[in-house]
């Protein structure tokens, strides 16, 4: 049986016997940095990615190919079990590829994966925190939120901090979803490691890591299409939009967490410190690709950097890196790049960041 089934009329179609065969959704990213997703039927349960099959899709219909010539080609990467069909069905998550071969413009993996073999031997963990907000469809408005006017402000430093990691009505809005989530997350096989409600009401995150080289964009991207999918069955939009609600309201980010071998070994705050001098070099480039209206986020308030700035400091969330405390102290273990924002492509966060710590 699935785990997720909101309609009750579904369920027992989901219980009948699928006479061998096995559902497996296809799932691709667009041109905007949105998910996709089609249904094939395969005659045997899928171990890994390289026992399905490519398969193509209309790229017309999403900004990725011309009319006259609309194929793309799709080469399963990484497989997940699906939480909402059960049994052995399952999910496979897409590689782009233009029909000669080559990789697809929007296929930002492909490099990624280069740059995370040629450096395989640091054993490079990430962490990302995926910030969003829920959407009510017929109000417009984050989920929770009156009607008409505002709810009571988020709070300020040594003023009551309501919504973050509240408990209780009126302060906490979607738990169900996010419960629903979370489980799905288990289910499929994500390495989700926590959720909580943050600053804003209906606003949320779950953290997905520590994930190894590629696999840390493959379970993001993952993780955000099951959000998407739990999401249909309770009839709320999610917004990954860096600052969904304008004014003096916290804006979504993906803080992404960062550590190699040599930093989690003793002594590696050194190795900390020396990738933070790099990544300082190149801090407008990173910006270029840690997601659109950054800017709108990166303001120097609500826990962020300035976007023209870079800085960093321990314990510090107005830094653009942060050292956490039991690292300054203990000397060892991972930094948080505060800077991506919660669009981000997963893929070019990783790679650009390993492009940096281990350039010359």
């Amino acid at each position: 049986m699935a785990v997720i089934s909101s309609a009750s009329n579904l369920s027992k179609y989901l219980s009948l016997d699928q006479r061998g065969k096995v559902q497996v959704e296809y799932i691709w990213i667009d041109a905007f940095g949105k998910l996709r997703s089609k249904t094939k039927t395969v005659d045997q349960v899928p171990k890994e990615a390289s026992d399905l099959s490519e398969w193509n899709f209309d790229g017309s219909s999403t900004g990725q190919a011309e009319g006259h010539d609309s194929d793309v080609i799709m080469v399963p990467v990484a497989v997940y079990n699906d939480p909402f069909r059960g049994g052995d069905n399952k999910l496979a998550l897409c590689d782009l590829y233009n029909p000669d071969g080559t990789p697809h413009k929007d296929n930002h993996r492909h490099s990624c994966a280069k740059l995370m073999a040629a450096h395989a031997d640091a054993k490079p963990w990430f962490g990302i925190e995926q910030e969003y907000m829920l959407f009510d469809p017929e109000t417009n408005k984050p989920y929770g939120w009156p009607k008409h006017g505002f709810p009571g402000p988020q709070g300020k430093f040594r003023m009551a901090w309501p919504y973050y990691c509240s408990v209780g009505a009126g302060k906490i809005f979607g738990r169900d979803i996010v419960e629903a989530h979370y489980r799905a997350c288990l289910y499929a096989g994500i390495n989700i490691s926590g959720v909580n409600a943050e600053v804003a009401p209906g606003q949320f995150e779950y953290q997905v890591g520590p994930c190894e080289g590629i696999s840390m964009g493959d379970e993001l991207w993952m993780a955000r299409y099951l959000l998407d999918r739990v999401s249909e069955d309770f009839g709320i939009v999610v917004s990954i939009h860096p600052k969904p609600i304008k004014g003096d309201w916290n804006g979504a980010g993906c803080h992404t967490n960062v550590s190699t071998l040599e930093m989690r070994q003793e002594g590696g705050l050194a190795a900390i410190e020396k990738a933070i001098e790099k990544m300082s070099k190149r801090h407008m480039e990173h910006i270029q690709v840690y997601g659109e209206d950054n800017d709108q986020r990166l303001t120097g308030r609500h826990e962020t950097g300035h976007i023209d700035k870079f800085s960093y400091g321990v314990a510090n969330r107005g830094a653009s890196i942060r050292i956490p405390r039991h690292v300054g102290k203990e000397g060892k273990g991972y930094f948080e790049d505060r800077r991506p924002a919660s669009n981000i492509d997963p893929y070019q966060v990783t790679g650009i960041i390993m492009e940096s710590i281990f350039s010359p």
